[in-house]
């Protein structure tokens, strides 16, 4: 006897979404039967919020190191984390040191795609009857994006997959339910190809946060761009193995510019017939284009304009865990918004600061430097603060923030840097002073010296222990809430408002997975690196994100130049780690790598005291050795091949 698998567990209908409108407001229950629930269109489209919810979104509860996305699990503690940590962007305290590598979240949802299945299964049933057909098309291709999203965090995970697009049966002796890996490039193709189904139907504006026509078209941008840059450059890291063999991982160079193509085709159908556009793109100076930034993310239905798809979410102390906990995680230790030990969590790297322009504006779009030295030498970086060289001569500033004058606007919008406002206080990061003899005291709480002028300075700016926000307990278990890069995040907070009094869950902005700055910044790489395209529009969309910056030149479209502005333009936005693998870069970025911090240092031997500024190594990145991505690491280990008989990665 044969079964078909259905959807019939309710339990999992949780919603994330239900903060929107009309479908994903719908409320749950665990009583109704299956036969209801595909009885008619309110029936189907409580089981489309579920598959909403199991979209593999890297969103605030996304955890690079645990379960894929953890809301709604009545206990999403582990969340927060970004994957901006397995780059150059960020060092979570928690999980310092040798945190480069590949992403371990196991996402392997085959479940969820079995609940699409069905959901496709029975939606043909009843069509023409409970459901017209404007109403199935929708849904149609509606579940069509969200396999196709499914089928992008498997196959950019672990190359080729088993593609399953029907209900399986179960009987007999159930050879049907072991269904082989596809090629890498069948895979893409498949997502490409449930782009496309998606587009046909789904409608120009939706209402609430339901997918549109445009989300589609942004999905396929993203993922044809992923699969020309891993063909170019595949061999650039090239593998060995049986899988490599069967091409279920790696592609030809040869396939490269047809999916450059798809991305240039997709991207445009955006830019040319969405009426999205730039959230503010001309402002008056960098002060506007700073909070016109920082208001895009902790706003976002403020900059509906240039949001594509953005995901929702409901308070989590009256709804059940629902919420997410961004604002908890990335607070500066100064001002701690849970009830408990979590905060200050998520520390900026001065690789990513040092990336910012300045305005200079002289046509190159070469970054700004720190200047730190009075001797040039800006790019010494020592290994331990303390063994600083006190005869150098450091340039002395008056506060901790007024090194970073002229920088970038979108900087101040995205870090909270030393010396900064942030609601009200003044974020402080000093790491050590030297004292009047000379004498460094450097990552040292509690420790004082007395200056010249007769006051008592402290080695970190205070004496109270929530008064700095950097460099405490530095090597020691409570160092967590603390930066060791001296920044924190700041792109998302609430700075305006306050999240909901809770450890977990309470906060609700929402999480922005595509816009239009990637869609401009897609098409200029797609159209640099292929050749196809043009050329003048990859330019120009490349500088009206700059000009969104308040810069006033123009740069060349190289692909340095567009690469450098995806780091600070989408900077803790998922972007980064993900443009490395698939541009093959991860592993000669990362090879014995220490990321770097900087330490503001009071110096005490100026009357009145004034900071200098030491370029480190990271603190746990040195203390590891250096951090490394392996090359095997561009792919997961294929789960459970001893019992679905399926071939393994490489190295595994």
């Amino acid at each position: 006897m044969k079964k078909r698998i259905l959807i019939i567990s309710i339990a999992v209908i949780t919603l994330i979404l239900s903060a929107c409108q009309d479908v994903l407001d719908l409320e749950p229950n665990d009583r109704v039967t299956a036969t209801q629930l595909f009885a008619d269109e309110t029936g189907l489209q409580m089981v489309l919020a579920t598959l909403y919810n199991r979209i593999p979104i890297e969103d605030f509860n996304y955890v690079p190191e645990g379960p894929f996305n953890i809301t709604g699990t009545g206990n999403n503690s582990d969340g927060g984390w970004n994957l901006g940590s397995h780059t150059d962007e960020m060092v979570i305290q928690s999980n310092a040191g040798g945190h480069i590598g590949r992403v371990t979240d196991g996402y392997w949802d085959y479940e969820a795609i079995r609940y699409v299945n069905g959901f496709f299964a029975n939606l043909k049933d009843l069509k023409g009857d409970v459901l017209t057909d404007a109403a199935y098309n929708r849904l149609w291709s509606e579940a069509h994006w969200i396999r196709g999203y499914m089928y992008y965090a498997l196959v950019s995970r672990y190359g080729g997959v088993p593609i399953i697009k029907n209900v399986q049966e179960i009987g007999g002796d159930n050879s049907q339910l072991y269904v082989a890996r596809s090629t890498e490039k069948e895979t893409w193709d498949f997502v490409l190809a449930e782009c496309d189904s998606a587009i046909m139907y789904l409608p120009e504006d939706a209402d609430g946060y339901r997918a549109t026509k445009w989300a589609a078209y942004a999905l396929k941008s993203r993922a044809a761009l992923h699969a020309a840059s891993l063909a170019k450059y595949w061999n650039n890291a090239p593998l060995i193995g049986e899988a490599v063999t069967a091409n279920m991982v790696g592609m030809s160079s040869a396939d490269a510019n047809g999916y450059y193509s798809q991305c240039l085709n997709a991207s445009k159908a955006i830019i040319d017939n969405s009426g999205k556009s730039l959230y503010k793109p001309n402002p008056a100076d960098a002060a506007e284009a700073a909070v016109n930034f920082q208001e895009m993310f902790e706003t976002p239905p403020a900059a509906d304009v240039e949001v594509v798809y953005k995901k929702g979410y409901v308070d989590g102390v009256s709804s059940g865990d629902q919420g997410h906990q961004m604002d908890f995680y990335g607070y500066p230790a100064q001002m701690p918004q849970a009830t408990s030990y979590v905060y200050g969590r998520m520390g900026v790297t001065l690789d990513l600061v040092n990336t910012f322009e300045d305005y200079t504006d002289d046509g190159t779009g070469t970054p700004g430097v720190l200047l730190t030295r009075g001797d040039g030498q800006e790019d010494i970086y020592l290994s331990n603060p303390a063994n600083i060289d006190v005869s150098v001569p450091y340039v002395h500033y008056d506060s901790q923030y007024d090194i970073f004058t002229g920088k970038d606007a979108r900087l101040f919008a995205s870090v909270n840097l030393p010396g900064a406002p942030f609601k009200g206080i003044t974020i402080n990061c000093q790491g050590g002073l030297i004292e009047s003899n000379g004498n460094p005291v450097i990552y040292s709480e509690g420790s004082s010296s007395v200056g010249l002028d007769g006051q008592t300075y402290y080695a970190y700016g205070t004496h109270a222990a929530n008064g700095f926000s950097a460099f405490g307990a530095m090597g020691s278990g409570l160092s967590a809430n603390s930066t060791s890069t001296g920044f924190i995040i700041k792109k998302f907070l609430q700075e305006k408002t306050t999240p909901t009094p809770s450890r977990w869950g309470g906060s609700t902005q929402d999480y922005i997975a595509f816009r239009m700055a990637e869609i401009y910044l897609n098409y200029a790489e797609a159209a640099i690196e292929s050749g196809q395209g043009d050329a003048a529009l990859a330019k120009t969309y490349l500088n009206s994100i700059r000009k969104r910056a308040a810069h006033t030149d123009e740069i060349p479209a190289t692909v340095e130049n567009i690469v450098k502005e995806r780091f600070v333009e989408l900077a803790f936005e998922q972007r980064r780690y993900w443009d490395l693998v698939r541009r093959r870069e991860m592993h000669t970025t990362f090879n014995d790598y220490r990321r770097k911090s900087l330490v503001p240092i009071l110096d005490l031997r100026e009357n009145p005291p004034k900071y200098i500024f030491v370029k480190v190594n990271n603190f746990y990145d040195e203390q590891d050795g250096g951090v490394t991505f392996q090359q095997g690491d561009y792919y997961l280990p294929i789960p459970g091949v001893s019992s679905n008989k399926l071939i393994q990665n490489p190295g595994y």
